[in-house]
């Protein structure tokens, strides 16, 4: 890496108010951090010098995985994004071996020990790390993101410029200065003047994404055994289905595949309830709407606002299908803008400093899950000219009283869904796998029925 000292002051880089609200909420026994396992056939050739090797030379291609979040003086505004003078990349790369037997459960317990994990605030907030003694002679690396650097689709970005073929490195100098106390008190002082004339702006903004959040005062979503008392722990199930044969079904009836997945999950959770026997027809599930327009590792950040979806469990699939991506076409536009995290501001950061989200998340009554969904590369990528076999997401933030979300990823024709459970207070993970497969299949043959 290039250091100097010479280097110009660079522009104040500012963490967004979506981006201190996933600090101050990064409070409880769970970060709010997510990764990305990706697996390798047999005979990959990966030590942990090569991944090194491999993860330092693309590094530079993204800024802020060599910053650090810091404070600013009095009268300096948020916090700042500065280069890493002391960064290593040894800290950041690391090597663990998968308990025996080495199969896919004992890597999934693998990577959810490491995404449970507190990433070290004094660094950027970012590990990868090359899992070995795999079954087979296989071998997988498992990347880890702090929600403050990035979301999901931020993350993909991330993920695209470390594997092959992904953007160079800018060649800017290595560290740069940080900003002059003078250059943060202008440049927060004019932020304030912005933030002032966007008043009437921003009260728009929180009343239309209120209402893609449900509004103030929402329906209650049915209590049911899903919405209880969660631990610190998840488990983690892998559900896989051919992305292409899921989205022309799903185009064919005028949805698309994240419709269709969301039709499945709730069909899966109305199976499960029943064999609790419990009954809840409809079920409230969030959806984080990306507001991205490009995905660029260089404009990292978050920029997602949650829509509240009610997803019918039962009846006619076709029917279910359409009348779902009905409701996301008319709530969609109104969760593109900024998220009431963010618009709420410092309000909203004192009340999770206090501890006033998490008590409202451990309290809630408006949602049953969530469905994350980012879509990732449609064709096979290769990191080190290894090609990727599958990738897996993996994400364990704080989820309140949900005992069970859902990330989804499609990676090369494949969709895969990571069932997200906690550890003691859902025993019946195998059986909610099982029926989302069976309902993924359904739906994927809805249009012939």
């Amino acid at each position: 890496m290039t250091r100097t000292s010479n280097a110009p002051p660079p522009a104040v880089d500012r963490a967004s108010a979506t981006d201190r609200a996933f600090l101050a909420m990064d409070t409880a026994d769970v970060p709010e951090q997510f990764g990305v396992i990706l697996r390798f056939g047999p005979d990959s050739g990966f030590d942990l010098a090569r991944v090194r090797k491999l993860i330092a030379e693309r590094v530079p291609a993204v800024p802020r995985l060599r910053r650090l979040l810091v404070r600013t003086p009095f009268g300096g505004g948020g916090p700042i994004w500065v280069d890493d003078d002391g960064f290593d990349i040894r800290h950041h790369v690391r090597a663990v071996e998968c308990p025996a037997p080495g199969d896919e459960q004992a890597l999934l317990e693998t990577a959810v020990s490491l995404v449970e994990t507190p990433l070290r605030r004094d660094a950027p907030l970012w590990s990868v790390v090359l899992v070995t003694g795999l079954a087979g002679g296989e071998a997988a690396v498992v990347i880890v993101l702090h929600h403050v650097l990035a979301d999901g689709v931020g993350g993909l970005a991330v993920l695209g410029t470390l594997v092959d073929g992904g953007a160079g490195a800018p060649g800017m100098p290595f560290p740069r200065p940080r900003p002059t106390a003078g250059a943060l008190v202008r440049e927060a002082f004019l932020g304030r003047l912005r933030a002032l004339r966007r008043g009437r702006q921003a009260v728009r903004a929180l009343r239309t994404s209120l209402a893609a959040g449900g509004g103030l005062h929402p329906p209650r979503a049915t209590p049911c055994s899903l919405v209880r008392p969660t631990g610190r722990h998840h488990r983690l199930a892998v559900v896989r289905a051919d992305l292409g044969t899921l989205r022309s079904a799903a185009h064919r009836l005028g949805a698309s595949a994240n419709d269709a997945v969301l039709v499945a999950v709730a069909g899966a959770l109305h199976r499960l309830l029943a064999a609790r026997g419990e009954l809840v027809d409809t079920f409230v599930i969030t959806v984080p709407v990306s507001g991205r327009r490009a995905d660029s590792g260089a404009a990292l950040g978050n920029m997602v606002s949650p829509m509240l979806v009610a997803v019918p469990g039962t009846g006619d699939v076709a029917g279910r299908l359409q009348r779902v991506a009905a409701e996301v076409r008319a709530n969609k536009a109104a969760a593109t803008g900024p998220p009431p995290i963010a618009v709420l501001g410092a309000g909203f950061r004192l009340l999770a400093a206090l501890g006033g989200y998490r008590w409202y998340m451990n309290h809630q009554r408006r949602m049953h899950t969530l469905v994350s969904h980012v879509r990732g590369p449609a064709v096979p990528v290769t990191f080190g000219g290894v090609p990727i076999a599958s990738a897996i997401p993996v994400g364990v933030g704080d989820g309140g009283n949900m005992t069970v979300f859902f990330e989804v990823l499609s990676y090369a024709g494949t969709l895969a869904v990571s069932v997200v459970a906690d550890r003691d207070h859902f025993p019946d993970l195998g059986t909610l796998a099982d029926g989302l497969r069976a309902e993924l299949a359904l739906v994927a043959g809805a249009d012939q029925a």
